[in-house]
């Protein structure tokens, strides 16, 4: 699995109620269930929120983000979706990933 990242941003405030709340909560339930929610959550500018998904490609990641609610209606009108290369101590650190070794050249 790849993780990507989606950027949520740019709220459509006037657009918030509890029904459309409780659709994305059931949305991000069923994505976590499915294993395919890393982590998510809003960010403190309160304008703002990312969505990390464990999943095969853009597309799939693009979907799925398409599919909430707060995206599918308008509330958060910016989303950008980029793919994470996460580096930790399993790759140390990516010192060996290909994007590293290409900064060196």
């Amino acid at each position: 699995m790849r993780k990507f990242v989606a950027f949520l941003s740019d709220k459509n405030k006037d657009l918030f109620s509890e029904q459309l709340l409780l659709a994305h909560i059931k949305h991000l339930q069923q994505v976590d269930a499915s294993g395919k929610l890393h982590l998510c959550g809003p960010f403190t500018d309160n304008d703002s929120a990312i969505q990390i998904l464990m999943v095969q490609n853009i597309e799939e990641a693009t979907a799925l983000v398409n599919q909430d609610p707060f995206v599918h209606y308008g509330y958060y009108k910016t989303i950008e979706i980029k793919e994470l290369i996460e580096a930790n101590a399993d790759n140390n650190w990516l010192t060996s990933h290909p994007q590293t070794e290409e900064k060196r050249n």
